[in-house]
């Protein structure tokens, strides 16, 4: 079969590789639709410690080709997505109901073969089917869905207060109609990108900024001089940690979800924090979400999201195109397509 693996030093080569075989718990899937998500980027970039030779790929939806003996509830031709974490079971955060901070944890598409393949193998514990009508590349989103909706555990934003979101990607467009649904209310939106800020529009924001200029006005009005009830970094920069915690209403919440670089560090004061009971949450993965996911997929405004395809022998260029922003959300398409007769 043919797959794109990473094998280190930036180095990306699709290549013939033995298909898998399923054992009697797994699924044998074929992924028709596979998000490229930042994280994609900044493997191949360095930035984030992956396990080559890896195929990328962990937003991952998929038909199910074969199940092995041992499983049920899963039919052949159904799509399902993929929950991309494996756990030790053995460490402290596993026994302790904190899985997702497992210092073990392998994570498909980044230390374990992921999706950007024409054949891919699972545990059937972590296929989950979707419902009847879901196109796949929305299917795709369960996992960044997923992980948002944890992040929005962790905030627990109050309905009917204001609620800021920095970054308007993929990740912040989704934060954005969650906290629409959780009822916050003004949902701002900052992103210094039109086009992303067009998206914040389209995927509900109240009121969208350019923080590029001084919108102290703006959100004076949106907050009623308060500042913000909760913050959303959905960026991963420590200067938007820094507005984040300028723009706070006394007893806010900041939820630091974007990736930064490791090497960033942001200038905070401590008696700032002390003083106006300000709380800082970091947020990891999607924890025991991605079912709940599954059950938004009909509900979010998924549709809004314009969308670019690219096959396996175009991933270099997808990888481009999610770093250049040329569109809402960049998938990779992995089954080959007839040429026309």
């Amino acid at each position: 079969m043919k797959a794109v693996r990473y094998h280190g030093d930036g180095t990306l080569l699709l290549e013939d590789i033995a298909d898998p075989r399923p054992g009697p718990e797994d699924v044998l899937l074929a992924p028709e639709a596979v998000g490229v998500c930042g994280t994609d980027t900044h493997i191949v970039s360095g930035h984030f410690v992956s396990r080559p030779p890896v195929v990328l790929g962990h937003e991952i939806a998929a038909r199910v080709l074969a199940v092995g003996e041992r499983v049920d509830g899963l039919d052949v031709g159904q799509l399902i997505t993929v929950e991309p974490h494996l756990y030790c079971g053995r460490c402290t955060p596993c026994q302790t109901g904190r899985q997702h901070l497992c210092p073990d944890r392998q994570a498909p598409g980044v230390h374990l073969n992921g999706g950007m393949a024409e054949r891919l193998v699972v545990p059937a514990t972590l296929a989950y089917p979707v419902p009847d009508g879901v196109p796949a590349e929305h299917a795709a989103m369960t996992e960044p869905i997923a992980c948002c909706v944890h992040g929005m555990d962790r905030l627990a934003p109050s309905s009917g207060l204001p609620l800021a979101v920095f970054g308007a990607g993929p990740a912040g467009a989704i934060m954005i109609a969650l906290a629409k649904l959780a009822g916050a209310y003004p949902v701002v939106a900052f992103d210094p990108q039109e086009t992303r800020r067009d998206l914040a529009r389209r995927m509900g924001a109240d009121v969208v900024l350019d923080p590029r200029q001084d919108v102290t006005h703006e959100v004076a009005s949106a907050t009623g001089g308060d500042g913000f009830a909760a913050v959303i970094d959905a960026v991963g920069s420590a200067r938007v940690l820094e507005q984040a915690v300028s723009m706070s209403a006394r007893g806010g919440r900041i939820l630091v979800f974007g990736v930064s670089d490791p090497a960033e560090r942001a200038d905070l004061s401590p008696n700032d924090i002390y003083q106006r009971e300000l709380t800082i949450l970091g947020t990891a993965l999607n924890p025991y979400t991605h079912r709940r996911a599954v059950s938004l997929l009909q509900r979010l405004p998924l549709h809004e999201l314009r969308t670019r395809s690219f096959g396996l022998d175009g991933v270099p260029d997808a990888l481009e195109a999610q770093r250049g922003g040329v569109a809402d959300k960049i998938f990779i398409r992995p089954q080959p397509t007839e040429a026309p007769a």
